[in-house]
């Protein structure tokens, strides 16, 4: 039975872009790898643009643990949403946008939830490998910021 009380991780940043050129950058999968602190390389199945339903092979790390997973793009709204659900743990990332106050600049939302829970066997391997399934969320929770951190100086450069 899958772990079902899972409390959402959510990151916000405000970037000093437009959501058209913030959405060019999220949109494309493979810049993850650039930003996230355990996203070594993703690849985009079939290597056509991004869009609902797009697969993508992930080569995540975590100090020397490696591991592949294996995702599907479940909503894709231009310039407002992306999300993807991974096969092996059913949890959802996603990335939403906002334009701010101003009109000139974005509101930029990860969001790490799982709505199914999370999978026996992604627990018991969080559990193994990275001390358990709390203090693990709480690092995701860490490196989101530092993700959003990287994808605005990336829109703001």
């Amino acid at each position: 039975m899958p772990l079902l009380d899972v409390a959402p991780l959510e990151a916000t940043l405000e970037i000093d872009a437009p959501p058209a050129r913030v959405w060019e950058l999220v949109s494309d999968l493979r810049n993850m790898a650039r930003w996230s602190p355990q996203t070594a390389r993703t690849f985009v199945r079939g290597g056509g643009p991004v869009r609902e339903g797009t697969r993508t092979v992930n080569i995540n790390r975590r100090g020397f643990l490696v591991w592949p997973t294996q995702a599907k793009v479940v909503r894709f709204v231009p310039e407002r949403e992306i999300a993807w659900r991974v096969k092996e743990n059913t949890v959802v990332w996603s990335y939403t946008l906002e334009p701010t106050a101003t009109g000139t600049g974005t509101r930029l939302t990860a969001r790490r939830e799982a709505p199914q829970g999370i999978s026996d066997v992604s627990v018991r391997l969080t559990k193994a490998a990275f001390g358990g399934v709390e203090s693990f969320s709480a690092e995701l929770a860490r490196d989101m910021h530092r993700t959003l951190e990287r994808i605005k100086a990336d829109a703001e450069g």
